[in-house]
């Protein structure tokens, strides 16, 4: 019985190996791919071979490297201060051409720019000027033209632009810009009528403005402006402030004559100041 029962259990043991062999051969192996080994990458981030896309580096990132090392800096050079280029525009504008010479202060002043002179040998019988200057501007204020005069009158202009128009401009308009100038030196009579005396234009002591240009653009103009509103207001203080610097101060109440302009000279009067 015991002989028996010893080799149905040999024979079970022998049908369970037969078995698991059977199924441990008939299991699915994943076969190897063409071309070598089968790896696996981490699920977490790229492997080491897996090429990184290049980052486009910012505008101050920095410098750049190259192969041959330093190649170019990509921050910005700095730009100049707006200040600065206002400033540079302003010199560039305040200083036209003169005829001839280069421009720097004239008449041992350093507030009136200019360039000096030849003598001119007046065409008439009382013109001409001796030691004359070529004014382009006078504390900081550029004249819309250069202009031919002799020194006292270019100090009595530089004056009244000191202490006249640009403490009565203040900062309206961005303060003053420049002097239409309607006449400098000419030599002819006073008031271009026949059989008058030489006028003070021709010997350099006179000039005729005729309006006050602003740096926003806007223009006081005498013909325009005299006796309207805010612009009038500031023209009549102008023109007052111009009698004490010059001798000889002329507008649009003086006669018809001087209706778009004020006529400023440095004339000697007898009876002292001529101011209308």
């Amino acid at each position: 019985m015991i002989g028996h029962q010893m080799r149905l259990a040999m024979l079970g043991v022998a049908c369970f190996a037969a078995t698991t062999a059977a199924a441990i051969t008939s299991s699915p192996v994943p076969k190897p791919r063409p071309g070598g080994d089968v790896t696996f990458a981490p699920v977490f981030g790229p492997t080491a071979d897996t090429p990184r896309p290049r980052l486009k580096p910012r505008n101050n990132a920095g410098p750049v490297q190259g192969a041959g090392g330093l190649t170019r800096s990509l921050i910005p050079k700095p730009r100049p201060r707006v200040g600065q280029r206002q400033a540079n525009s302003v010199v560039a504008a305040a200083s036209p051409a003169p005829a001839n010479g280069k421009i720097g202060p004239v008449c041992g002043r350093r507030d009136i720019l200019g360039v000096q002179a030849a003598p001119i040998a007046g065409t008439k019988k009382g013109c001409g000027v001796a030691a004359p200057v070529q004014v382009t501007s006078v504390s900081g204020v550029t004249l819309s033209t250069p202009v031919m005069l002799e020194c006292k009158t270019a100090k009595a202009l530089n004056s009244w632009v000191a202490d006249g128009v640009k403490p009565s401009i203040k900062r309206l308009g961005g303060g003053v810009a420049s002097l239409q100038v309607a006449s400098g030196y000419s030599c002819r009579t006073r008031n271009n009528q026949p059989g008058s005396e030489i006028s003070e234009h021709g010997k350099g002591r006179a000039i005729d403005i005729s309006a006050i240009n602003l740096k926003n653009g806007k223009q006081l103009n005498v013909l325009t402006g005299w006796g309207k509103g805010t612009d009038g207001k500031l023209l009549r203080q102008i023109h007052k402030a111009a009698c004490g610097p010059f001798t000889t101060v002329l507008g649009p109440e003086a006669d018809r004559y001087h209706q778009d302009h004020f006529h400023l000279d440095t004339a000697r009067h007898r009876g002292g100041r001529y101011c209308r």
